[in-house]
Formats: structure tokens, sequence, C-alpha cells
């Protein structure tokens, strides 16, 4: 069977639960892909291509290709509980410590970038690994080239604001971020993505990194475009606290603010927050609503004191979210 002809099968299983595309990297990313496939077998995560960081923008550098590192944990979240896949998931997940070349590149990502080389075909590549791991969903990226982030920070009120390029400084900046963009300014999206979220019943978009791995979505073109049309349902979920250096000073309103400035024409349906984090309850649920949103309140944190979704906290927020329950947790049996 040639990758072509495996490519155009997808996906080969059941059609169980809602149709639902999540998009974002990294962390934030994982915690949404670990809850969603509790809710659904129907999942596609379009994943940020803009690492330039570590093992990912070593190997983007070296051989020109995507970034592979959130798309690797990407698959590894979508690892079942079994013994293959907790294996596989470990597998992908292991770094090198060496001396030498090897030191900190996680296998996972060798091996999807041996893919790509062996079948020219980054989406194909994806679909492979998937396979191998039993994944519960399909792994794309968001573009079909590497991306750049660029932010335009200020320190001070009385200071000119500085350009910050690459994923991995803005996300450790200094400063107030006023606004970011990607590079190529007409980098096209992938097919699949865009395919993706058209053909959903649900579009999800973070947790994660604000500037670096969420709005980054709505920043190229066709992708914003998709996710503007789409006829599907779409959900936002709140970080549980301010990253370090990225979003400084900013609350939970502040972020969907900042979602609009960037992204004017992207409304929303629902936005999902854990009410033990919320600043101002008033400012967000106005926020929300500036958004054409309904506010869900759920605790989904993990409840051990670290700033962690829970998977299933998070999956059950996301079932009551698609299947329409919006109100307070605590009058459901009325």
């Amino acid at each position: 069977m040639t990758p072509g002809t495996e490519r155009e099968r997808w996906p080969a299983r059941e059609d169980r639960g809602p149709s639902v595309v999540a998009l974002g990297g990294g962390h934030g990313l994982s915690a949404t892909l670990s809850a969603l496939r509790y809710v659904t077998q129907n999942l596609t995560a379009v994943v940020t291509v803009a690492d330039d960081g570590g093992s990912s923008g070593r190997l983007r550098q070296e051989l020109g290709m995507l970034p592979p590192g959130d798309l690797r944990m990407a698959l590894a979240a979508l690892c079942d509980d079994t013994e293959w896949g907790e294996t596989w998931r470990d597998v992908l997940q292991h770094r090198y410590s060496t001396d030498g070349p090897l030191d900190n590149h996680a296998v996972g990502n060798l091996l999807i970038i041996a893919l790509w080389d062996i079948l020219g075909d980054e989406v194909a590549g994806l679909d492979w690994v998937g396979r191998l791991l039993g994944a519960r969903g399909r792994v794309v990226p968001m573009a079909a080239v590497p991306l750049d982030i660029e932010a335009r920070v200020r320190r001070s009120d009385s200071e000119a604001p500085r350009v910050v390029r690459g994923q991995s400084r803005v996300a450790v900046t200094s400063g107030q971020i006023e606004s970011v963009r990607v590079l190529p300014e007409d980098a096209p999206a992938c097919p699949e993505a865009v395919a993706a979220i058209r053909a959903a019943d649900w579009v999800v978009l973070g947790p994660g990194s604000w500037y670096t791995s969420v709005l980054p979505h709505l920043l190229v073109r066709e992708l914003a475009e998709a996710l503007e049309t789409t006829p599907a349902r779409r959900a936002l979920t709140l970080n549980l606290s301010a990253q370090v250096g990225e979003t400084d000073g900013m609350n939970a309103a502040d972020h969907l603010r900042t979602l609009r400035e960037h992204a004017p024409n992207f409304r929303l349906d629902v936005v999902i927050a854990d009410p033990t984090v919320v600043e101002d309850l008033d400012e967000l649920t106005v926020a929300a609503e500036e958004s054409g949103a309904t506010l869900l309140l759920r605790q989904v944190g993990a409840g051990d004191g670290t700033p962690r979704h829970d998977p299933l906290r998070l999956a059950g927020a996301y079932r009551d979210a698609f299947e329409g329950f919006l109100g307070d947790v605590g009058n459901r049996a009325g």
C-alpha cells in the first residue's frame, strides 16, 4: 500500500463522537487532547510550527523542515492508556543525554523527521506515526512551512516598543507584548488543517502560551478564514495562570480582549474558565459576551496547587459544552 493511498483512506476508524478540531501547541494542546480523547474519537489536532528552540529548533535549522516538537507532543497526548500506548508515548518523549550532537534530541522528533525525509510528505508522515502509536486522533501542522513569531514589546510607557523575533525569545520576553504576527505573512495553511476546520462540529482553542501557541492560528490568512467561516461551534479554554514573561500582568478578560484585537472577525460560542482562578468574574463575563460567547465555569484544575488542567475534569467541561449544558454545575440535578 502506498502512503498516498493510505492518506486518502484516513481516518480508517469507527466514527464515534462529534468531529472536534483542537488548535494550539506544547503543553497547552497536550492538556486539551488528553481531555478530548475521552469525549470523542473523531479528533484532529492542528499544531503550531513556529518552534525555534531546543531539539526542534536545531532540526529545523539543520534540515529546513517543520519543527517537529509540538507535533510530537500532540501525538504523545493521543496515546491511549494501554501498555502499548504508554510505552510508545515514553519512547516519543525520551530525550538523549550525551556529550555529543544527539544531546537533548527527542526520539520522537527524529522519528518524525525520518518519515518526512522518506515520504516527502509531512501529513502522511504524521499519519504513519499515529498508526504506530494507535493514536486516538489525527495530528496535522497548521502551516505548510515553518513559521516565525514576531512581537512588538514595550517595557514602559516612556519607551518605544521593540521587536522581538522567534518563538523561544517571545515566550520569555520581559515587558508588555502589544501585538504579534507570523512570518512569512503569506504562509500557506496546511490543506488538511483547513479541511478539518471546515468539516468540524466543534473547534477548540487554548489553553496554552497565548502569543506563541494560541494566537498564531488566527494569524495565518487561510487558517483564519476557515476559523471565521466554519459552521462549527467554537470554544476557548482559558489558562489557569499567567505565563511568566509572555502574559505577565494579564488577567482572564485581558486574554479575551487580546484575542479580539488580533482577530476581530473571530467569534466564540463558549469560553471555559476555572472560577477559582478568575480575578473578576463580571469583567470576564462581559469580555466573553463581547466575543459572542457564553461563559462556562468549571473547576478544571488539577487541584494540587499547580496550574495544570486535570484531563478528566476538563473532559467533563468539554462534554457539558458540546451537549449544551452551560449553566452552573450545582443546578444540574434540577
